[in-house]
């Protein structure tokens, strides 16, 4: 393989003499498969790069399934010759067991809500009546189960949304974890209306106020055999009308000239406007138009007609005084985002609109905004974590919500325009999601909702510590861990991170992650450039030519957790899912002395072809393209696949993805996987391939904590967890 080399020096060869790696007393280690190289070379502007493992992108071909079942057959002899592995899962069975809730939305009289008692494969969608939250929860029946829908619990609810006045409900199911989604209609008795609309992905359902249809984004019918594989492009903005077959359905909008554009509506709440965000793959900035219901002949008007900012529909602010406004929050000459508002009496004169301020942007990142109880309730981030205020329509500051607990997460905030009920769910990373009912005009707060625990969640300690990057950019490092905590090195601990797209890494109950903590290892989780936690300045430097900055944070991450006598090399793991599958494959082959262990999960391993496979051509905005001149050396810089290097002790190494995952293409995990079994003075390095799955959305419950136990069970023999 072609690969760039790193310089070679007595200080690389020190620090690989240094990163012995620590292994636990386990069974004998199989054989590791072997991976046939055929030669093939790919130019990009006149660089030759060498792709010995192309022949692992045909991930449905015959060898292919072979190779899958032989490295599959290895992992599951390692892993399953750790004898802790049953106790662990054991254990995580056990602790699985609590019942769980989404945050309930309000249509009508009735309340909607997904649930599961702890031992169901999947959650279940329920209904209930009533004129508060606690009661319409105590009434509720089930309404739809997804777990009838297949034999192994591989069919998932990805989303749902109940019609105006609770009547009827749009229902998205997948299958085996992919990202198609069919949406069915169901009458609030659990019946279904009969059609079924297939090849929408990316999209919610926005219901007319009238609930006779609602829009909906789909794509156009891939070749017969291709559904898995095929390019996501040229999205169609659509109308359905219930009861009629998805041939009837209305094209609204499509843009051939532009196969990357991608469509997400919303109606007001009176039911006059449906207001449509244009998106270019994970770009940030959108575009904003609307369509005015009232008239005969629907058609988009474009607004805010150009890709410069992030706009937001919040809602429609109509008063007996003013012309009526769209809400919004922004990140137009606000990095940190602000709300506006714009007169729509002015959209289409000649004087054009200006943007009316109603709260602005402060040091706080805002992440959310929601129009209900005639407030605007809105969550910032502060410090990678979540707080919650509400103001009045105009933007005055009215108060903080008061939120149990330290360092927390919301997951959601429901509610209406109409009642001064808001519900929202809070969760921390040593305590799962409670139910908070509040009461917007006193700002008074209640518990609706929370589970009854198999352990105790106040048993482990949640710290924040900040740490200096490489350049000086201030981090933050979340710990759990249990009491009394030694600094003395000794302590088997796991490295999270995921550092792109404008996500925020906020703080998330785990029970894999408490059992580690049980275990007596510590979790850390690296807030790093690229998220969103401290708003677009954040983002921007941490993404395409600046994508080092992310791997230089996480690195200062480790180093800071050595330096400070938590751990050693010897006894530190990575991790990261996608994007931080990434992360943790670059980390891993730019500093492998660093680290005892590497988990790369459903990762973006390969830079050069990524925009090639499904809907990876979305991310060019995030990372660049080889395609061009500018990122190719960028990219090939920091390709965690092309990187790897023969003869160099890594990390110990279980790279995961699902054979199916039509987000992240398997080839990438297969490939990366084969390059360092090849290259690895050490290891072991092994890939766990979960069979009729994706990206990770929609997995059974037995499929969850099987891997969890596996990832565990990696950790007992790699750095000495639990020992």
């Amino acid at each position: 393989m072609q690969h760039r080399l790193r310089p070679a020096g007595s200080a690389l060869i020190l620090g690989l003499a240094l990163g012995c790696h620590a292994v636990d007393e386990v069974s004998p280690v199989p054989e590791q498969p072997t991976t046939d190289k055929v030669a093939h070379v790919d130019t990009y502007h006149d660089y030759e790069v060498e792709d010995p493992y192309r022949w692992l992108e045909d991930v449905d071909g015959e060898a292919v399934g072979h190779w899958v079942d032989l490295q599959n057959d290895y992992t599951r002899a390692l892993l399953d010759g750790v004898e802790q592995r049953q106790p662990i899962r054991e254990r995580l069975e056990e602790l699985w067991t609590f019942r769980r809730w989404s945050t309930p939305r309000r249509s009508g009289t009735r309340l909607f809500w997904t649930e599961n008692d702890g031992t169901q494969a999947q959650g279940v969608l329920m209904v209930g009546e009533g004129s508060d939250a606690e009661s319409a929860m105590a009434s509720g029946r089930l309404l739809l189960d997804p777990n009838t829908l297949s034999e192994d619990g591989t069919v998932a609810l990805s989303s749902y949304e109940p019609s105006p006045d609770g009547l009827q409900i749009a229902c998205a199911v997948s299958e085996a974890g992919s990202d198609w989604l069919e949406w069915r209609v169901l009458n609030v008795d659990g019946s279904e209306v009969g059609e079924r609309l297939r090849y929408s992905k990316f999209s919610g359902a926005t219901w007319l106020k009238d609930g006779t249809g609602f829009f909906y984004q789909r794509y156009p019918k891939p070749p017969e055999g291709e559904e898995f594989a095929a390019q996501t492009k040229n999205a169609q903005l659509c109308f359905h009308r219930v009861g009629t077959d998805q041939g009837e359905d209305r094209v609204l909008y499509e843009r051939p000239d532009e196969p990357d554009w991608g469509f997400a509506s919303e109606v007001s709440h009176d039911g006059t406007l449906c207001v449509v965000s244009v998106w270019q793959g994970t770009d940030q900035r959108n575009r904003l138009g609307v369509i005015d219901l009232t008239e005969a002949e629907w058609q988009l008007k474009p607004l805010l007609w150009e890709f410069d900012a992030q706009w937001s529909f919040i809602g429609l602010d109509r008063s007996d005084e003013e012309a009526p406004r769209l809400v919004l929050l922004t990140d137009k000459d606000a990095p940190n985002g602000r709300v506006v508002a714009v007169d729509l009496e002015h959209l289409s004169s000649d004087e054009g609109f200006v943007l009316e301020e109603r709260i602005p942007a402060g040091s706080d990142r805002i992440e959310s905004v929601r129009f209900l109880a005639e407030r605007l309730v809105v969550t910032r981030l502060h410090d990678a974590a979540h707080e919650v205020a509400l103001h009045s329509r105009s933007g005055a500051l009215e108060g903080e919500l008061a939120l149990p607990g330290g360092f927390v997460s919301v997951e959601s905030i429901q509610g209406s325009r109409d009642r001064d009920e808001i519900l929202l769910s809070f969760e921390s990373v040593n305590r799962p999601a409670s139910l908070l009912r509040v009461d917007a005009a006193s700002r008074e707060t209640s518990i609706l909702r929370t589970p009854d625990l198999p352990f105790d969640p106040d048993s482990l300690i949640v710290d924040q510590v900040r740490v200096g990057s490489s350049d000086g950019a201030s981090l933050r490092l979340l710990l759990l861990h249990k009491p009394g905590l030694k600094l003395d090195g000794r302590t088997p601990t796991l490295l999270y991170g995921y550092g792109g797209f404008d996500i925020s890494l906020t703080p998330r109950f785990s029970v894999e992650r408490f059992v580690l903590a049980e275990m007596g290892g510590l979790y850390a989780q690296a807030t790093l450039r690229g998220g969103g936690e401290f708003g677009q300045a954040w983002h921007e430097a941490g993404m395409r030519e600046r994508k080092q900055n992310v791997f230089n944070d996480f690195i200062s991450c480790a180093e800071y957790l050595i330096r400070n006598g938590y751990t050693t090399s010897s006894q530190l793991a990575i991790n990261g899912r996608s994007n931080g599958g990434l992360l943790v494959g670059a980390v891993m082959v730019q500093r492998p002395e660093l680290f005892a262990a590497a988990i790369p999960e459903v990762g973006v391993l390969d830079m050069l072809r990524y925009d090639e496979f499904t809907i990876g051509w979305a991310w060019e905005p995030e990372y660049g393209s080889a395609k061009d001149p500018e990122m190719f050396e960028p990219l090939l810089a920091y390709s965690p696949y092309h990187n790897v290097v023969e003869g160099v002790p890594y990390p110990a190494t279980l790279v995961t993805t699902g054979d199916h995952d039509d987000r992240v293409y398997p080839a990438h995990s297969f490939k990366f996987a084969a390059a360092l079994q090849e290259a690895s003075t050490s290891g072991p390095v092994m890939i766990r391939i979960t069979k009729s799955a994706g990206h990770g959305a929609g997995k059974p419950r037995g499929v969850q904590i099987d891997e969890a136990a596996d990832r565990l069970a990696f950790l007992v023999r790699s750095i000495g967890l639990g020992n």
